[in-house]
């Protein structure tokens, strides 16, 4: 671990860093309205911006959002999973508004290109569960992709823009060939891959009890908590 670390860190103006917003900058929390940047972590960016080519947050929330919780200037913002760097999706978002109207789910979270449907609050996990694998096979009949992550159901455009692809833009277009991906959940895994073939590539997996167990195998380091990963960051 130190090792890839000190590589990267050695040659900051070679390389990318790609953080996940929820889980990995910012702790879980049971209304993701309340999602927070940590003061410290925010000193931490600002330092990271000043040294690395690039820092970028990928994230599923839509980017203004995003922007706004991160507030570090020079910090890149890809938002909706990638979506919002790929032109077709835009032609989407009636679609994905009005199917997140029908559903009428208690705890849904608007992000214009997608729409998340929560059940961390549930107070019967299973039935939620069960009724929002049907709202996924309604999603898919409507011609929308839809997948599960932490204790949420994502419905989203059927494009092959994800964060994965959003890495390869952000990385072409700055010219980088080394990077460092963190993240916590299974659309990291996208990102994870998006390092293949990179001259120094850094899969970090945040990997709380809800994270899928192929982000960890995936990884090459893992940490177990947002504190961990702040206390990693201050190391590059």
């Amino acid at each position: 671990m130190a090792a890839l670390l000190q590589r990267l860190s050695a040659e900051p103006q070679l390389a990318g860093l790609f953080l996940d917003f929820d889980g990995v900058l910012a702790p879980i929390v049971e209304r993701p309205d309340d999602a927070h940047l940590p003061s410290e972590t925010r000193k931490e960016l600002e330092r990271l911006v000043a040294r690395y080519a690039l820092v970028a947050v990928v994230s599923g929330r839509a980017g203004d959002d995003v922007r706004r919780r991160v507030g570090v200037d020079g910090v890149v913002i890809a938002g909706s999973h990638g979506l919002e760097l790929d032109l077709e999706a835009e032609a989407w978002r009636e679609t994905v508004e009005a199917f997140a109207d029908a559903a009428r789910w208690p705890d849904t979270e608007r992000k214009g290109l997608t729409a998340s449907f929560h059940y961390r609050t549930a107070t019967d996990e299973p039935a939620a569960v069960a009724a929002l694998e049907g709202l996924a096979e309604r999603a898919r009949e409507a011609g929308l992709k839809a997948r599960f992550g932490r204790k949420v159901l994502e419905v989203l455009p059927p494009l092959e823009a994800n964060k994965g692809t959003a890495v390869r833009h952000l990385l072409g277009g700055a010219g980088l060939d080394r990077a460092l991906v963190a993240g916590d959940d299974a659309t990291d895994l996208d990102a994870f891959r998006a390092l293949d073939g990179l001259e120094l590539a850094v899969r970090v997996a945040v990997a709380a009890a809800e994270s899928p167990p192929e982000l960890r195998a995936a990884a090459d380091i893992v940490v177990g908590s947002t504190d961990e990963l702040l206390a990693l960051l201050r190391t590059l």
